[in-house]
């Protein structure tokens, strides 16, 4: 059984202490890749020295929450990465209004000009969105074609939401371990879409899936996610594995 990680932060320092283990684990479990996607440039230098060709794929961007006063030095070095090559995706990107409104407006502008550098560059958005699915999809409307393509990392929204996401040709709802836990209510939303649609990923260390939620989450807890939305489609977690994989494949063009 092979899993793809689509969305993992094994790289920062929570990992620190048994980053080398942590990565055994995910291999053993049947993970095969995880994929990087970068904050901002704080982060660089720890992204790229914890990627590598095989197994630690890194994508590029400025997450939602960094942006700051100074995100138009955030953006230039976001481009400047993505020329070199190196990155397999830009993310990750979006917009974020749970902790704070008053740079909606830079947040908006910010995702925007990602998506172009994504459109430039042929290469598909993870796409971050908290308290902004309008925002989102204003931005997305403005923007798509059929040239760009990507995934609603961490998607726990609606099934009118769901439904909005992917009306985009070429997107995905990344699942995590949310999925898992009781009172989500994205089992229900989940259960009307197609297989072909969706990711995996945990978003380590942040929202471990049950059993392990209120700890560090890591990539081999992928199988948990994976079980769950087996269980959900009534089908073996072989089949999930395979079709989901497939996917990331697909879209990251691995």
């Amino acid at each position: 059984m092979k899993l793809i990680d689509t969305h993992t932060h094994v790289f920062l320092e929570q990992f620190d202490e048994d980053f080398d283990q942590v990565i055994a684990r995910a291999l053993e479990s049947g993970v095969e890749k995880m994929l990087l996607p970068n904050i901002d440039s704080s982060t660089l230098e720890r992204l790229l020295m914890n990627s590598n060709e095989n197994q630690l794929l890194p994508m590029m961007g400025l997450h939602p929450c960094s942006v700051k006063d100074n995100y138009e030095e955030e953006l230039e070095l976001v481009a400047n990465e993505i020329e070199s090559g190196k990155y397999i995706a830009v993310g990750e990107i979006g917009i974020d209004l749970y902790w704070d409104q008053s740079l909606k407006a830079q947040q908006i502008d910010a995702f925007k000009r990602q998506i172009e550098l994504a459109k430039k560059y042929d290469l598909p958005v993870a796409i971050h969105t908290r308290e902004a699915f309008d925002e989102v999809f204003d931005a997305l409307d403005e923007t798509h074609d059929g040239a760009l393509r990507g995934v609603f990392h961490c998607f726990t929204g609606n099934q009118d939401q769901a439904k909005k996401a992917l009306s985009y040709s070429g997107f995905y709802l990344g699942l995590g371990g949310v999925l898992t836990f009781k009172k989500s209510g994205l089992d229900k939303v989940v259960k009307d879409i197609p297989l072909d649609r969706l990711l995996l990923e945990t978003d380590a260390p942040y929202l471990a899936p049950t059993p392990f939620r209120g700890k560090r989450n890591e990539p081999s807890y992928l199988v948990h996610i994976a079980q769950k939305l087996a269980d959900i489609h009534e089908m073996s977690i072989e089949k999930v594995a395979e079709i989901t994989t497939k996917n990331a494949n697909d879209l990251f063009r691995l």
